[in-house]
């Protein structure tokens, strides 16, 4: 969701928070508290993912949990060194190498993502977007968002998604969406066949619902 990409954002405006071994990038966050990821796992009201403690040599540094829960912008896991606790630490070309927001999907158009691409990872629809550096993927009740460095580290990080709160594994299938994405843009046969095959014709029950609405105000 767009509300995610606050690192993009705050990680531009914020200076760089100093690491026990130096500056921004040069040294290492200090371990995750037990307790901190012990909370995360407790999290009560949807299913939120991550990719495991490390991602590419990053480790895990921060977890939201429950404590710093918004609605609207979700539950986020922070991997790289320039995060030191919850919330987003960095400034300027010090960026993430990967965050994971999980959000309650709320419909939306995809349009004001800008220039994106609708692909199929782990048997749900996504979408491709900010040149590639993040993927929104569709599954269960919730949005997950995955914002990275480079596009193939986002794909590998889509492929490797796991619950942190549920069990569950980083091999198969995500659970479809039991909503309809707002996708925008060209959609390939596969997604196309994905999309109408969504648990009770919910595509199907959208758009008719968007037909009778746009009759009602004409």
């Amino acid at each position: 969701m767009l509300a995610g990409r606050v690192r993009l954002g705050l990680g531009a405006m914020l200076l760089c928070t100093a690491l026990l071994a130096g500056g921004c990038g040069t040294g290492h966050p200090r371990p995750i508290a037990s307790g901190e990821l012990a909370e995360a796992k407790l999290f009560p009201y949807y299913r939120i993912y991550w990719v495991g403690p490390s991602f590419e040599n990053h480790p895990l540094a921060a977890v939201d949990g429950l404590r710093s829960y918004i609605n609207t912008v979700g539950d986020s896991v922070y991997y790289g060194d320039c995060v030191q606790s919850k919330g987003i630490f960095g400034g300027g070309s010090c960026l993430l190498p990967l965050q994971v927001t999980t959000v309650i999907y709320r419909l939306h158009s995809n349009a004001t993502l800008g220039p994106q691409s609708n692909i199929v990872v782990r048997g749900v629809p996504a979408t491709v977007y900010d040149e590639g550096r993040s993927i929104e993927l569709y599954t269960g009740r919730v949005a997950v968002d995955i914002f990275s460095d480079t596009y193939s580290h986002a794909l590998r990080a889509a492929n490797e998604l796991l619950p942190l709160n549920a069990p569950g594994s980083a091999a198969g299938r995500l659970p479809p969406p039991v909503y309809c994405p707002g996708l925008s843009g060209p959609i390939d046969a596969r997604l196309t066949h994905i999309v109408d095959s969504l648990p009770a014709h919910i595509c199907q029950r959208t758009a008719a619902a968007a037909a009778l609405e746009r009759n009602l105000t004409e």
